[in-house]
């Protein structure tokens, strides 16, 4: 039986992992309780590495992004390749891409990648040293994955189900962009995959159709079992809105597409879950919590 260590305990994806996983053979440790030179990794075939610092704030440090993205997780695989750790997983991010472009087409594994950000940098920094460390004996897989959603879900996905909860009418009416999506689900069920098959390269999780923010919304809206009504935002007030508060407004009214044919090729895999089957789970996880 596969030994699998998760390095980071306690997050959204690893909670996911271990609940949903065919491999029942799994740990997880905390990295900022337990010194990579202190943990014994001879006791894994391998390791998971989930740390790290994901969504920008005023109040972390840059040098942060890189302390934790970067080096913490080079150490970690250091460690692992020297004890005898046959492969080593490292969920990475579409950040790596940087700014996405209208009209470029979807982003594929080969895409060159510009980071705009720390967070993004750092995640890329850490991709290319990772790849100088594997030889005969250590794989590295690399797996990037747009947002994650699922049982448990926090950060902007959490918004928006905040959102549509305590709001009845929203602008987001016809909006016509493409945006992808992970469900927790599939995302273990890639994860599974890559072990099985110990493949090595560069992965793109993701379900297998993009959405629009209005469709997202519809979807949403159906299984909370509430009533939404959306209207259209007028085109000067999104390019407003894009130019004064980028972050939100990319993230509603623009797109951000992905093309991950090779590596459903390489894996000879397809997700196993919809993405309607996994929004209704997410939605359920979360009616379930409100009610505590």
């Amino acid at each position: 039986m596969t030994r699998i260590l998760i390095t980071g305990a306690d997050s959204f994806v690893g909670k996911n992992y271990i609940e949903n996983s065919v491999n029942k053979n799994v740990e997880e440790i905390s990295l900022f309780e337990n010194r990579p030179e202190d943990i014994d990794f001879t006791k894994y075939d391998v390791i998971i590495h989930l740390v790290a610092i994901v969504h920008q704030s005023k109040t972390i440090h840059e040098d942060q992004y890189y302390k934790i993205n970067r080096d913490l997780c080079i150490t970690v695989a250091e460690h692992a390749k020297n004890a005898g750790v046959q492969q080593f997983i490292f969920l990475s991010s579409v950040k790596v891409y940087g700014a996405f472009i209208p009209d470029s087409g979807p982003w594929n594994e080969d895409s060159h990648c510009v980071p705009e950000d720390s967070y993004g940098k750092s995640k890329y920094e850490a991709e290319i040293a990772l790849k100088n460390l594997e030889e005969s004996g250590f794989i590295v897989s690399i797996v990037r994955t747009p947002l994650v959603y699922g049982a448990g879900v926090k950060a902007n996905m959490l918004n928006i189900l905040r959102l549509l909860n305590k709001f009845s009418i929203l602008p987001l009416a016809k909006v016509k962009n493409k945006r992808s999506f992970t469900s927790a689900g599939n995302l273990v069920a890639f994860i599974d995959r890559i072990i099985e098959k110990k493949a090595s390269g560069i992965f793109i999780a993701m379900d297998e159709k993009p959405l629009s923010t209005t469709d997202l919304v519809n979807c949403i809206s159906r299984y909370l079992k509430k009533k939404v009504y959306l209207f259209r935002m007028p085109s000067l007030l999104i390019r407003l809105g894009t130019y004064l508060i980028p972050n939100i407004f990319d993230r509603l009214y623009g797109s951000f597409e992905l093309d991950n044919k090779k590596t459903l090729n390489k894996l000879d895999f397809r997700p196993p879950f919809s993405t309607e089957e996994g929004i209704e789970k997410m939605v359920l996880a979360y009616k379930q919590d409100n009610k505590k």
